[in-house]
């Protein structure tokens, strides 16, 4: 990839990102990106939507409706953007992201963070393993053989949302019982939806291209077609677990602690996923990066951009006590509407 620099660039150019788009604004990791984005105050934010959509949208951003079977009205939403932002809800026809990356290109967007949260896309092995793999890196390629950057945030699983869901992290908050993987001591990488928005404002907020080959500063081109790494905290159950019962004030006898081998988890997920249970998806999606051997813990492996983005340290209670709030509301994981208030 050749490098580009500022100095090279035509009469006018801003080395800044101005114009952001993102499809999927009110969804779980849509909506605090968003507000990260507009409380910046340094983008254009324009938030692509169904005709026909009754989402409440944050104040400050632009609106531009479309209808995803004429592609024209989503080449004309995209054209001027510098980029665009893909979260899609777990709903979407599977090809709606093959068809808006087709209208982004012919509308020449040059940068695209796709619909691939959370997972270490640079890990091919986990990826397949963790049944992620064919969409997320099928969507990489299918961005770069039309002639776009991409940069995707690993952030591993949602902290709050995770800790929430029985399937996900182990724990049914409200009956106070917790499947521990193994032991329950592996630890993994995981993000609040709160540093994801951050991260995502803070890299957009970079300059777009060094000035000169002696500017070694960090920049939006040093991400394309790269993961940016970011994480909140580095996890065992365990320490989850404690983090809970800090903020509810109990202890192991207020809680039924039951133990499953990883490995059995993950090939009782991927059965019941063959038997027709989607139920498993979760189940083996979980279970696979908490095997031993530091595939969940990318911050060894990889390092982290956290600092190049400014990123603060988080207390880990506050987010644990979010989650907690979750699970005692009527919120519902797969509803975006319903979860506006987590965000604040």
């Amino acid at each position: 990839m050749t490098i580009q620099y500022a100095k090279n660039q035509p009469a006018g150019f801003k080395n800044r990102i101005e114009r952001v788009a993102i499809i999927g604004a009110s969804g779980q990791v849509g909506r605090p990106i968003t507000d990260a984005l507009l409380q910046t105050g340094k983008h254009i934010v324009t938030v692509i939507t169904r005709s026909d959509s009754q989402n409440k949208l944050p104040e400050g951003v632009k609106v531009a409706q479309v209808n995803y079977e004429e592609e024209a009205t989503l080449v004309e939403a995209l054209k001027g953007q510098q980029v665009l932002i893909i979260s899609l809800a777990v709903t979407a026809a599977p090809d709606t992201q093959a068809k808006i990356i087709s209208a982004a290109a012919k509308a020449g967007v040059p940068h695209v963070m796709p619909n691939a949260w959370g997972g270490d896309t640079q890990n091919k092995k986990l990826a397949a393993e963790n049944l992620t793999g064919e969409a997320y890196l099928a969507g990489i390629q299918n961005i770069e053989d039309s002639g776009i950057f991409w940069t995707n945030l690993c952030c591993s699983f949602w902290y709050e949302y995770s800790l929430a869901l029985p399937f996900a992290y182990g724990f049914d908050v409200p009956n106070k019982k917790v499947t521990f993987y193994d032991d329950g001591n592996v630890r993994i990488n995981t993000s609040t939806w709160q540093q994801c928005g951050r991260a995502v404002a803070s890299f957009l907020s970079l300059k777009a291209l060094p000035e000169d080959e002696n500017d070694k500063s960090p920049t939006v081109s040093a991400w394309h077609n790269k993961s940016l790494y970011v994480s909140s905290f580095l996890l065992s159950q365990r320490e989850m677990l404690d983090s809970i019962q800090r903020v509810q004030g109990t202890t192991d006898a207020d809680w039924q602690i039951t133990h499953e081998p990883v490995v059995e988890r993950y090939k009782r997920g991927l059965d019941m996923l063959q038997a027709g249970d989607r139920n498993g998806f979760g189940i083996a999606l979980y279970a696979r990066t908490f095997f031993p051997g530091g595939d969940g813990d990318y911050e060894h492996s990889r390092g982290l951009d956290n600092d190049i983005l400014g990123l603060p340290k988080e207390d880990l209670d506050k987010a644990t006590a979010r989650s907690l709030h979750m699970s005692g509301s009527d919120w519902n994981p797969f509803a975006s509407r319903t979860n506006a208030k987590i965000y604040d």
